[in-house]
């Protein structure tokens, strides 16, 4: 039996790119394509986003009053160091979602909101993007588990 490693804090979407999340608790990701009703969903390597909590409360013991989904990520996490896994590791969220993980931080074209407060931001370092492998309901409380990178991932036909 495998143990998990993570949990979700957070599930965080927006109607429009470069603003703010807001944390809805509960949505659907499709696969190959991100999570539904997110701005940020679409075709591409960068399909859903990812943000460790203990990343955000990095920036918080500095003294920024933040929220889930405030650097525009669409999935919180806790007890996984994100931005230490390789590219093309796959994790298996809740019942047999699957993600691959594609990018890790990403360049910021113009300074955010956040970067003018707190001054910083942690999503170009800390951030991972990913595509959805394998779709479903994902939701706050599921349990995240980092598979072999290259892990062969068993669907249901």
């Amino acid at each position: 039996m495998k143990t998990p490693t993570g949990k979700v804090v957070a599930v965080c979407i927006s109607k429009k790119k470069g603003t703010q999340k807001s944390d809805v608790g509960i949505r659907r990701l499709i696969e190959h394509f991100g999570l539904e009703g997110d701005a940020h969903a679409g075709k591409w390597h960068r399909q859903v986003s990812l943000l460790a909590r203990e990343s955000a409360d990095t920036m918080r013991k500095k003294g920024l009053t933040i929220r889930d989904g405030d650097f525009g990520e669409n999935i919180v996490t806790e007890g996984i160091e994100l931005k230490s896994l390789p590219i093309g590791t796959i994790l298996k969220i809740g019942e047999g979602i699957t993600i691959r993980v594609t990018q890790i931080g990403k360049l910021c074209h113009d300074r955010c909101a956040i970067y003018y407060t707190a001054g910083d931001c942690i999503m170009p370092r800390e951030g991972i993007f990913g595509e959805i492998l394998t779709g479903g309901t994902i939701q706050t409380g599921d349990e995240i588990e980092i598979l072999e990178q290259g892990a062969e991932i068993k669907t249901e036909t």
